[in-house]
Protein backbone atom coordinates (compact mmCIF):
# COMPACT_ATOMS: atom_id res chain seq x y z
CA UNK A 1 0.00 0.00 0.00
CA UNK A 2 2.77 2.43 0.99
CA UNK A 3 4.66 1.60 -2.20
CA UNK A 4 1.50 2.27 -4.26
CA UNK A 5 1.02 5.63 -2.57
CA UNK A 6 4.67 6.50 -3.20
CA UNK A 7 4.31 5.58 -6.87
CA UNK A 8 1.17 7.70 -7.18
CA UNK A 9 2.83 10.71 -5.55
CA UNK A 10 5.90 10.24 -7.75
CA UNK A 11 3.83 10.12 -10.92
CA UNK A 12 1.92 13.22 -9.82
CA UNK A 13 5.20 15.02 -9.21
CA UNK A 14 6.34 14.06 -12.70
CA UNK A 15 3.20 15.77 -13.96
CA UNK A 16 4.15 18.85 -11.96
CA UNK A 17 2.10 18.74 -8.76
CA UNK A 18 2.68 18.17 -5.06
CA UNK A 19 0.44 15.64 -3.33
CA UNK A 20 -1.86 18.12 -1.55
CA UNK A 21 -5.15 16.21 -1.56
CA UNK A 22 -5.48 13.15 0.66
CA UNK A 23 -4.95 9.97 -1.41
CA UNK A 24 -7.35 7.69 0.46
CA UNK A 25 -9.73 6.55 -2.29
CA UNK A 26 -9.74 2.96 -3.48
CA UNK A 27 -10.27 1.97 -7.10
CA UNK A 28 -13.83 1.01 -6.25
CA UNK A 29 -14.45 4.45 -4.72
CA UNK A 30 -13.13 6.04 -7.91
CA UNK A 31 -15.57 3.96 -9.98
CA UNK A 32 -18.30 4.74 -7.46
CA UNK A 33 -18.21 8.52 -7.87
CA UNK A 34 -18.79 8.38 -11.63
CA UNK A 35 -21.38 5.62 -11.25
CA UNK A 36 -23.15 7.80 -8.67
CA UNK A 37 -23.01 10.92 -10.85
CA UNK A 38 -24.37 9.04 -13.85
CA UNK A 39 -27.10 7.83 -11.45
CA UNK A 40 -29.82 5.91 -13.23
CA UNK A 41 -32.01 6.80 -10.23
CA UNK A 42 -31.62 10.45 -11.21
CA UNK A 43 -31.48 10.97 -14.98
CA UNK A 44 -33.81 8.10 -15.89
CA UNK A 45 -36.48 9.63 -13.64
CA UNK A 46 -36.01 13.38 -14.11
CA UNK A 47 -35.60 13.49 -17.90
CA UNK A 48 -37.90 10.59 -18.81
CA UNK A 49 -40.53 13.09 -19.94
CA UNK A 50 -38.13 14.62 -22.47
CA UNK A 51 -37.85 11.28 -24.26
CA UNK A 52 -41.53 10.37 -23.84
CA UNK A 53 -42.70 13.64 -25.42
CA UNK A 54 -40.02 13.62 -28.12
CA UNK A 55 -40.27 10.20 -29.69
CA UNK A 56 -42.09 8.12 -27.11
CA UNK A 57 -41.14 4.52 -26.32
CA UNK A 58 -38.73 4.12 -29.26
CA UNK A 59 -36.70 7.13 -28.05
CA UNK A 60 -36.14 5.10 -24.88
CA UNK A 61 -36.12 1.41 -25.81
CA UNK A 62 -33.93 1.93 -28.90
CA UNK A 63 -32.47 5.36 -28.22
CA UNK A 64 -30.92 4.43 -24.88
CA UNK A 65 -28.76 1.46 -26.02
CA UNK A 66 -27.74 3.11 -29.31
CA UNK A 67 -26.65 6.40 -27.72
CA UNK A 68 -25.03 4.47 -24.85
CA UNK A 69 -22.68 2.76 -27.32
CA UNK A 70 -21.49 6.15 -28.60
CA UNK A 71 -21.01 7.41 -25.04
CA UNK A 72 -19.02 4.28 -24.15
CA UNK A 73 -16.71 4.99 -27.08
CA UNK A 74 -16.19 8.52 -25.72
CA UNK A 75 -15.48 7.05 -22.29
CA UNK A 76 -12.94 4.57 -23.64
CA UNK A 77 -11.07 7.40 -25.37
CA UNK A 78 -11.01 9.31 -22.08
CA UNK A 79 -9.88 6.25 -20.11
CA UNK A 80 -6.72 6.16 -22.19
CA UNK A 81 -6.07 9.81 -21.37
CA UNK A 82 -6.66 9.56 -17.62
CA UNK A 83 -4.30 6.58 -17.51
CA UNK A 84 -1.56 8.72 -19.05
CA UNK A 85 -2.35 11.88 -17.06
CA UNK A 86 -4.01 11.10 -13.67
CA UNK A 87 -4.46 14.65 -12.35
CA UNK A 88 -7.37 16.50 -10.67
CA UNK A 89 -7.40 18.96 -13.57
CA UNK A 90 -8.25 16.02 -15.75
CA UNK A 91 -9.65 17.07 -19.08
CA UNK A 92 -8.27 20.59 -19.30
CA UNK A 93 -4.83 19.36 -18.15
CA UNK A 94 -4.85 16.80 -20.96
CA UNK A 95 -5.77 19.48 -23.50
CA UNK A 96 -3.01 21.85 -22.33
CA UNK A 97 -0.46 19.02 -22.26
CA UNK A 98 -1.26 17.69 -25.75
CA UNK A 99 -2.01 21.06 -27.32
CA UNK A 100 -1.36 24.66 -26.34
CA UNK A 101 -2.45 26.82 -23.40
CA UNK A 102 -5.44 28.05 -25.43
CA UNK A 103 -6.73 24.48 -25.70
CA UNK A 104 -6.45 24.01 -21.95
CA UNK A 105 -8.11 27.39 -21.35
CA UNK A 106 -11.27 26.67 -23.35
CA UNK A 107 -11.47 23.03 -22.30
CA UNK A 108 -11.25 24.01 -18.66
CA UNK A 109 -14.01 26.59 -18.91
CA UNK A 110 -16.34 24.28 -20.85
CA UNK A 111 -15.69 21.55 -18.30
CA UNK A 112 -16.25 23.87 -15.35
CA UNK A 113 -19.56 25.32 -16.61
CA UNK A 114 -20.68 21.78 -17.49
CA UNK A 115 -19.93 20.54 -13.99
CA UNK A 116 -21.73 23.50 -12.41
CA UNK A 117 -24.73 22.84 -14.66
CA UNK A 118 -24.85 19.11 -13.98
CA UNK A 119 -24.72 19.82 -10.24
CA UNK A 120 -27.55 22.34 -10.61
CA UNK A 121 -29.71 20.00 -12.69
CA UNK A 122 -29.20 16.97 -10.45
CA UNK A 123 -29.94 18.88 -7.26
CA UNK A 124 -32.96 20.59 -8.83
CA UNK A 125 -34.26 17.20 -9.96
CA UNK A 126 -33.64 15.86 -6.44
CA UNK A 127 -35.58 18.83 -5.00
CA UNK A 128 -38.46 18.16 -7.40
CA UNK A 129 -38.75 14.53 -6.30
CA UNK A 130 -38.22 15.48 -2.66
CA UNK A 131 -41.09 17.97 -2.94
CA UNK A 132 -43.34 15.29 -4.41
CA UNK A 133 -42.28 12.73 -1.79
CA UNK A 134 -42.88 15.14 1.11
CA UNK A 135 -46.24 16.06 -0.38
CA UNK A 136 -47.22 12.40 -0.50
CA UNK A 137 -46.13 11.61 3.04
CA UNK A 138 -46.76 14.90 4.85
CA UNK A 139 -48.94 17.04 2.55
CA UNK A 140 -46.18 19.64 2.00
CA UNK A 141 -47.07 22.29 -0.60
CA UNK A 142 -45.92 21.35 -4.10
CA UNK A 143 -44.97 24.39 -6.18
CA UNK A 144 -42.09 25.86 -8.17
CA UNK A 145 -41.23 28.17 -5.27
CA UNK A 146 -41.15 25.31 -2.76
CA UNK A 147 -39.09 23.21 -5.16
CA UNK A 148 -36.56 26.01 -5.50
CA UNK A 149 -36.35 26.43 -1.72
CA UNK A 150 -35.72 22.69 -1.36
CA UNK A 151 -33.15 22.94 -4.16
CA UNK A 152 -31.24 25.58 -2.17
CA UNK A 153 -31.42 23.39 0.95
CA UNK A 154 -30.16 20.31 -0.91
CA UNK A 155 -27.28 22.31 -2.40
CA UNK A 156 -26.35 23.61 1.05
CA UNK A 157 -26.44 20.09 2.53
CA UNK A 158 -24.19 18.78 -0.23
CA UNK A 159 -21.75 21.61 0.36
CA UNK A 160 -21.67 20.90 4.10
CA UNK A 161 -21.20 17.14 3.58
CA UNK A 162 -18.27 17.77 1.24
CA UNK A 163 -16.72 20.29 3.63
CA UNK A 164 -17.12 18.55 6.98
CA UNK A 165 -17.43 14.88 6.07
CA UNK A 166 -14.39 14.64 3.83
CA UNK A 167 -13.31 11.39 5.47
CA UNK A 168 -16.73 9.88 4.80
CA UNK A 169 -17.11 10.97 1.18
CA UNK A 170 -15.41 7.91 -0.34
CA UNK A 171 -17.41 5.65 1.99
CA UNK A 172 -20.64 7.41 1.02
CA UNK A 173 -19.72 6.94 -2.66
CA UNK A 174 -19.50 3.19 -2.02
CA UNK A 175 -22.85 3.21 -0.21
CA UNK A 176 -24.29 5.13 -3.16
CA UNK A 177 -23.26 2.39 -5.60
CA UNK A 178 -25.14 -0.28 -3.68
CA UNK A 179 -28.13 2.00 -3.18
CA UNK A 180 -28.29 2.48 -6.96
CA UNK A 181 -27.86 -1.24 -7.66
CA UNK A 182 -30.34 -2.57 -5.12
CA UNK A 183 -32.64 0.46 -5.30
CA UNK A 184 -32.99 0.12 -9.07
CA UNK A 185 -33.54 -3.64 -8.68
CA UNK A 186 -36.35 -3.02 -6.17
CA UNK A 187 -37.98 -0.51 -8.53
CA UNK A 188 -37.83 -3.00 -11.40
CA UNK A 189 -39.31 -5.77 -9.25
CA UNK A 190 -42.12 -3.46 -8.10
CA UNK A 191 -42.92 -2.59 -11.73
CA UNK A 192 -42.88 -6.27 -12.73
CA UNK A 193 -45.08 -7.64 -9.96
CA UNK A 194 -47.05 -4.57 -8.84
CA UNK A 195 -49.19 -3.66 -11.90
CA UNK A 196 -52.25 -5.70 -12.86
CA UNK A 197 -51.25 -5.58 -16.52
CA UNK A 198 -48.33 -4.55 -18.72
CA UNK A 199 -47.77 -3.06 -22.16
CA UNK A 200 -46.98 -5.25 -25.15
CA UNK A 201 -43.55 -5.73 -26.73
CA UNK A 202 -44.91 -3.94 -29.78
CA UNK A 203 -45.73 -0.82 -27.75
CA UNK A 204 -42.35 -0.74 -26.02
CA UNK A 205 -40.22 -1.23 -29.13
CA UNK A 206 -42.27 0.31 -31.98
CA UNK A 207 -44.63 2.96 -30.58
CA UNK A 208 -43.92 6.62 -31.38
CA UNK A 209 -45.25 9.71 -29.59
CA UNK A 210 -44.90 13.36 -30.54
CA UNK A 211 -46.05 15.66 -27.74
CA UNK A 212 -43.42 18.26 -28.56
CA UNK A 213 -45.77 20.60 -30.40
CA UNK A 214 -43.57 20.42 -33.48
CA UNK A 215 -44.90 19.02 -36.76
CA UNK A 216 -44.91 15.26 -37.31
CA UNK A 217 -43.01 15.92 -40.54
CA UNK A 218 -39.98 16.82 -38.41
CA UNK A 219 -40.26 13.73 -36.20
CA UNK A 220 -37.33 11.62 -37.40
CA UNK A 221 -34.71 14.31 -37.94
CA UNK A 222 -35.63 16.82 -35.20
CA UNK A 223 -38.17 15.66 -32.60
CA UNK A 224 -36.75 12.16 -31.98
CA UNK A 225 -33.13 13.36 -31.53
CA UNK A 226 -34.36 15.80 -28.88
CA UNK A 227 -35.61 12.75 -26.99
CA UNK A 228 -32.06 11.39 -26.88
CA UNK A 229 -31.28 14.06 -24.29
CA UNK A 230 -32.46 11.48 -21.74
CA UNK A 231 -29.53 9.19 -22.48
CA UNK A 232 -26.93 11.83 -23.24
CA UNK A 233 -27.66 13.67 -19.99
CA UNK A 234 -28.03 10.64 -17.74
CA UNK A 235 -24.74 9.09 -18.82
CA UNK A 236 -22.48 12.05 -18.22
CA UNK A 237 -20.24 13.33 -15.45
CA UNK A 238 -18.02 10.27 -15.73
CA UNK A 239 -15.01 12.61 -15.93
CA UNK A 240 -15.26 12.58 -12.12
CA UNK A 241 -12.91 9.57 -12.19
CA UNK A 242 -10.24 11.93 -13.52
CA UNK A 243 -11.03 14.77 -11.12
CA UNK A 244 -10.51 12.57 -8.06
CA UNK A 245 -7.53 10.70 -9.51
CA UNK A 246 -5.15 12.63 -7.21
CA UNK A 247 -7.07 11.10 -4.31
CA UNK A 248 -7.14 7.58 -5.78
CA UNK A 249 -4.63 4.80 -5.14
CA UNK A 250 -3.11 3.27 -8.27
CA UNK A 251 -4.83 5.97 -10.31
CA UNK A 252 -3.21 5.22 -13.69
CA UNK A 253 -5.12 1.94 -13.86
CA UNK A 254 -7.99 2.27 -11.41
CA UNK A 255 -9.23 5.66 -12.70
CA UNK A 256 -9.12 4.40 -16.30
CA UNK A 257 -11.10 1.27 -15.44
CA UNK A 258 -13.50 3.19 -13.22
CA UNK A 259 -14.34 5.61 -16.00
CA UNK A 260 -15.37 3.17 -18.74
CA UNK A 261 -16.91 0.66 -16.32
CA UNK A 262 -19.16 3.32 -14.78
CA UNK A 263 -20.58 3.98 -18.26
CA UNK A 264 -20.93 0.30 -19.17
CA UNK A 265 -22.76 -0.81 -16.03
CA UNK A 266 -24.94 2.30 -15.94
CA UNK A 267 -25.97 1.72 -19.55
CA UNK A 268 -27.10 -1.84 -18.80
CA UNK A 269 -28.84 -0.98 -15.53
CA UNK A 270 -30.50 2.11 -16.97
CA UNK A 271 -31.91 0.21 -19.95
CA UNK A 272 -33.44 -2.46 -17.71
CA UNK A 273 -34.95 0.26 -15.49
CA UNK A 274 -36.38 2.22 -18.42
CA UNK A 275 -37.86 -0.89 -20.02
CA UNK A 276 -39.61 -1.57 -16.72
CA UNK A 277 -41.07 1.96 -16.89
CA UNK A 278 -42.35 1.40 -20.43
CA UNK A 279 -43.91 -1.99 -19.77
CA UNK A 280 -45.75 -0.47 -16.78
CA UNK A 281 -46.93 2.55 -18.81
CA UNK A 282 -50.43 1.18 -19.48
CA UNK A 283 -52.35 4.48 -19.17
CA UNK A 284 -50.83 6.47 -22.02
CA UNK A 285 -53.48 9.20 -21.83
CA UNK A 286 -52.75 9.93 -18.17
CA UNK A 287 -49.00 10.03 -18.83
CA UNK A 288 -49.51 12.43 -21.74
CA UNK A 289 -51.71 14.66 -19.59
CA UNK A 290 -48.93 14.73 -16.97
CA UNK A 291 -46.48 16.01 -19.59
CA UNK A 292 -44.66 12.68 -19.75
CA UNK A 293 -43.75 12.84 -16.06
CA UNK A 294 -42.53 9.42 -15.00
CA UNK A 295 -44.52 9.60 -11.75
CA UNK A 296 -47.72 9.23 -13.75
CA UNK A 297 -46.60 5.69 -14.65
CA UNK A 298 -46.30 4.75 -10.99
CA UNK A 299 -49.56 6.43 -9.95
CA UNK A 300 -51.60 4.78 -12.71
CA UNK A 301 -50.14 1.27 -12.48
CA UNK A 302 -49.40 0.81 -8.77
CA UNK A 303 -50.99 1.18 -5.37
CA UNK A 304 -50.20 4.35 -3.47
CA UNK A 305 -47.70 2.71 -1.13
CA UNK A 306 -45.70 1.09 -3.92
CA UNK A 307 -45.60 4.36 -5.88
CA UNK A 308 -44.46 6.19 -2.75
CA UNK A 309 -41.67 3.65 -2.26
CA UNK A 310 -40.36 4.28 -5.78
CA UNK A 311 -40.38 8.05 -5.25
CA UNK A 312 -38.46 7.63 -1.97
CA UNK A 313 -35.86 5.28 -3.53
CA UNK A 314 -35.27 7.67 -6.43
CA UNK A 315 -35.07 10.76 -4.21
CA UNK A 316 -32.38 9.22 -2.00
CA UNK A 317 -30.45 8.06 -5.06
CA UNK A 318 -30.59 11.56 -6.50
CA UNK A 319 -29.33 12.98 -3.20
CA UNK A 320 -26.29 10.70 -3.40
CA UNK A 321 -25.80 11.72 -7.03
CA UNK A 322 -25.81 15.44 -6.19
CA UNK A 323 -23.32 14.86 -3.39
CA UNK A 324 -20.94 13.24 -5.88
CA UNK A 325 -21.46 16.06 -8.38
CA UNK A 326 -20.35 18.64 -5.81
CA UNK A 327 -17.23 16.57 -5.07
CA UNK A 328 -16.28 16.38 -8.76
CA UNK A 329 -17.11 20.05 -9.44
CA UNK A 330 -15.08 21.28 -6.48
CA UNK A 331 -11.99 19.26 -7.49
CA UNK A 332 -12.13 20.69 -10.99
CA UNK A 333 -12.57 24.22 -9.59
CA UNK A 334 -9.63 23.65 -7.25
CA UNK A 335 -7.38 22.29 -10.01
CA UNK A 336 -8.25 25.00 -12.57
CA UNK A 337 -7.75 27.67 -9.90
CA UNK A 338 -4.44 26.09 -8.88
CA UNK A 339 -3.23 26.98 -12.36
CA UNK A 340 -4.47 30.57 -12.10
CA UNK A 341 -7.36 30.36 -14.57
CA UNK A 342 -10.27 31.33 -12.30
CA UNK A 343 -10.65 34.91 -10.99
CA UNK A 344 -9.66 34.93 -7.33
CA UNK A 345 -7.72 31.72 -7.92
CA UNK A 346 -5.69 32.02 -4.73
CA UNK A 347 -8.89 31.75 -2.71
CA UNK A 348 -10.40 28.84 -4.64
CA UNK A 349 -7.16 26.81 -4.74
CA UNK A 350 -6.73 26.76 -0.97
CA UNK A 351 -7.26 23.58 1.00
CA UNK A 352 -8.06 23.57 4.72
CA UNK A 353 -6.33 21.62 7.48
CA UNK A 354 -8.30 18.54 6.41
CA UNK A 355 -6.94 18.91 2.85
CA UNK A 356 -10.38 19.81 1.53
CA UNK A 357 -10.95 22.62 -1.06
CA UNK A 358 -13.63 24.35 1.01
CA UNK A 359 -13.74 27.63 -0.93
CA UNK A 360 -14.02 25.81 -4.25
CA UNK A 361 -16.98 23.83 -2.89
CA UNK A 362 -18.80 27.00 -1.82
CA UNK A 363 -18.08 28.81 -5.11
CA UNK A 364 -19.45 25.97 -7.24
CA UNK A 365 -22.63 25.58 -5.22
CA UNK A 366 -23.38 29.32 -5.33
CA UNK A 367 -22.82 29.32 -9.11
CA UNK A 368 -25.21 26.35 -9.48
CA UNK A 369 -27.88 28.21 -7.51
CA UNK A 370 -27.57 31.34 -9.67
CA UNK A 371 -27.65 29.35 -12.93
CA UNK A 372 -30.98 27.78 -11.94
CA UNK A 373 -32.82 30.97 -10.91
CA UNK A 374 -34.98 30.93 -14.10
CA UNK A 375 -36.51 27.66 -12.81
CA UNK A 376 -38.77 29.82 -10.64
CA UNK A 377 -40.86 30.28 -13.78
CA UNK A 378 -42.55 27.73 -16.04
CA UNK A 379 -44.33 28.17 -19.39
CA UNK A 380 -48.11 28.17 -19.35
CA UNK A 381 -49.56 24.66 -19.32
CA UNK A 382 -46.32 23.04 -18.16
CA UNK A 383 -45.48 21.85 -14.66
CA UNK A 384 -41.78 21.60 -15.51
CA UNK A 385 -39.78 24.80 -16.02
CA UNK A 386 -37.95 24.95 -19.35
CA UNK A 387 -35.02 26.17 -17.27
CA UNK A 388 -34.53 22.62 -15.96
CA UNK A 389 -34.07 21.20 -19.46
CA UNK A 390 -31.99 24.24 -20.40
CA UNK A 391 -29.61 23.59 -17.51
CA UNK A 392 -29.54 19.92 -18.54
CA UNK A 393 -28.57 21.01 -22.08
CA UNK A 394 -25.86 23.32 -20.73
CA UNK A 395 -24.45 20.39 -18.76
CA UNK A 396 -24.41 18.09 -21.79
CA UNK A 397 -22.94 20.68 -24.16
CA UNK A 398 -20.33 21.99 -21.72
CA UNK A 399 -19.11 18.58 -20.62
CA UNK A 400 -19.09 16.88 -24.00
CA UNK A 401 -17.31 19.74 -25.79
CA UNK A 402 -14.73 19.60 -23.03
CA UNK A 403 -14.40 15.87 -23.72
CA UNK A 404 -14.04 16.40 -27.48
CA UNK A 405 -11.08 18.81 -27.38
CA UNK A 406 -8.52 16.46 -25.74
CA UNK A 407 -9.82 13.51 -27.76
CA UNK A 408 -9.12 15.51 -30.94
CA UNK A 409 -5.70 16.57 -29.68
CA UNK A 410 -4.85 12.95 -28.91
CA UNK A 411 -5.79 12.06 -32.50
CA UNK A 412 -3.58 14.87 -33.76
CA UNK A 413 -0.62 13.65 -31.69
CA UNK A 414 -0.77 10.18 -33.19
CA UNK A 415 2.26 8.08 -32.28
CA UNK A 416 3.83 10.98 -30.35
CA UNK A 417 1.34 10.32 -27.55
CA UNK A 418 2.88 8.37 -24.65
CA UNK A 419 0.12 6.14 -23.23
CA UNK A 420 -0.18 5.03 -19.64
CA UNK A 421 -0.65 1.41 -18.59
CA UNK A 422 -4.26 1.41 -19.92
CA UNK A 423 -4.34 2.05 -23.68
CA UNK A 424 -6.57 1.64 -26.75
CA UNK A 425 -3.65 0.81 -29.03
CA UNK A 426 -4.30 1.48 -32.71
CA UNK A 427 -8.09 1.51 -32.14
CA UNK A 428 -7.85 5.09 -30.85
CA UNK A 429 -8.11 6.46 -34.40
CA UNK A 430 -11.54 5.19 -35.41
CA UNK A 431 -12.93 5.52 -31.87
CA UNK A 432 -11.68 9.07 -31.53
CA UNK A 433 -13.35 10.27 -34.73
CA UNK A 434 -16.63 8.53 -33.86
CA UNK A 435 -16.56 10.29 -30.48
CA UNK A 436 -15.96 13.74 -31.99
CA UNK A 437 -18.66 13.45 -34.65
CA UNK A 438 -21.23 12.30 -32.08
CA UNK A 439 -20.41 15.21 -29.76
CA UNK A 440 -20.72 17.78 -32.55
CA UNK A 441 -24.15 16.46 -33.59
CA UNK A 442 -25.41 16.32 -30.01
CA UNK A 443 -24.24 19.85 -29.24
CA UNK A 444 -26.13 21.23 -32.24
CA UNK A 445 -29.40 19.53 -31.33
CA UNK A 446 -29.39 20.52 -27.68
CA UNK A 447 -29.21 24.26 -28.35
CA UNK A 448 -32.43 24.00 -30.35
CA UNK A 449 -35.82 25.20 -29.00
CA UNK A 450 -37.59 22.59 -26.89
CA UNK A 451 -41.10 23.98 -27.54
CA UNK A 452 -42.64 25.82 -30.53
CA UNK A 453 -43.31 28.75 -28.19
CA UNK A 454 -39.57 28.95 -27.61
CA UNK A 455 -38.82 29.56 -31.30
CA UNK A 456 -37.76 33.21 -31.72
CA UNK A 457 -40.16 35.42 -33.72
CA UNK A 458 -42.93 32.79 -33.71
CA UNK A 459 -46.48 34.01 -33.09
CA UNK A 460 -46.79 32.31 -29.68
CA UNK A 461 -43.24 33.07 -28.52
CA UNK A 462 -42.78 33.45 -24.74
CA UNK A 463 -39.55 33.97 -22.83
CA UNK A 464 -40.46 31.33 -20.25
CA UNK A 465 -40.34 28.73 -23.05
CA UNK A 466 -36.86 29.67 -24.24
CA UNK A 467 -34.13 27.07 -24.09
CA UNK A 468 -31.48 29.42 -22.77
CA UNK A 469 -28.62 26.92 -23.11
CA UNK A 470 -27.29 28.58 -26.31
CA UNK A 471 -27.40 31.94 -24.51
CA UNK A 472 -25.41 30.59 -21.55
CA UNK A 473 -22.95 28.71 -23.78
CA UNK A 474 -22.68 31.64 -26.23
CA UNK A 475 -22.07 34.21 -23.52
CA UNK A 476 -19.50 31.92 -21.92
CA UNK A 477 -17.63 31.39 -25.19
CA UNK A 478 -17.68 35.13 -25.94
CA UNK A 479 -16.56 36.13 -22.44
CA UNK A 480 -13.87 33.49 -22.14
CA UNK A 481 -12.70 34.17 -25.71
CA UNK A 482 -12.43 37.92 -25.14
CA UNK A 483 -10.71 37.34 -21.84
CA UNK A 484 -8.19 35.10 -23.58
CA UNK A 485 -7.58 37.56 -26.42
CA UNK A 486 -7.31 40.68 -24.27
CA UNK A 487 -5.51 39.29 -21.25
CA UNK A 488 -5.12 35.57 -20.49
CA UNK A 489 -2.99 34.72 -23.53
CA UNK A 490 -0.27 36.93 -22.04
CA UNK A 491 -0.10 35.10 -18.71
CA UNK A 492 -1.93 31.75 -18.83
CA UNK A 493 0.66 29.14 -19.70
CA UNK A 494 -1.34 26.07 -18.78
CA UNK A 495 -0.70 23.81 -15.80
CA UNK A 496 1.72 25.29 -13.26
CA UNK A 497 4.29 23.15 -11.49
CA UNK A 498 3.86 23.03 -7.73
CA UNK A 499 6.87 20.82 -7.08
CA UNK A 500 10.15 22.53 -6.42
CA UNK A 501 12.40 20.17 -8.29
CA UNK A 502 12.22 17.88 -11.30
CA UNK A 503 12.47 14.20 -10.49
CA UNK A 504 15.52 12.40 -11.70
CA UNK A 505 13.56 9.30 -12.64
CA UNK A 506 12.38 8.75 -16.17
CA UNK A 507 8.69 9.63 -16.71
CA UNK A 508 6.27 6.75 -16.61
CA UNK A 509 5.02 6.03 -20.12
Amino acid sequence: MAQSLDDDAKRLAELGYKQELSRTWSGFSNFAISFSIISILAGCFTTFGQAWNNGGPIAISWGWPIISIFILIIGLCMSELVSAYPTAGGIYWWAAKMGKPIHGWFTGWFNLIGLVAVTASVDYGCATFLNITLNRFFGLESSLTMTFILFAVVLALHALINIYSHRLISLLQNVSVWWHVFGAAVVVLILIFGPDSHQSMSFVFTETINNSGFSDSTFWFFVLPLGFLLTQYTITGFDACAHVSEETQGASMSAARGLWQSIFYSAIGGWVLLLAFLFAATDVTAINEAGGFVGAIFDTSLSGNLANAIFAISTIGQFFCGMSCVTSMSRMTYAFSRDGAVPGWRLWSKVDKNRTPVNAIILGCVAALILTLPALYAPAGSATPVAFYAVVSVAVIGLYIAFAIPIYLRLRMGDRFQPGPWTLGSKYKVMGWIAIVEIVIVSIYFIMPLYPSGVPFSDDFTWTSVNYSPIVVGVMVLAVGLWWQLSARHWFTGPRRTVDETLDEEPVS
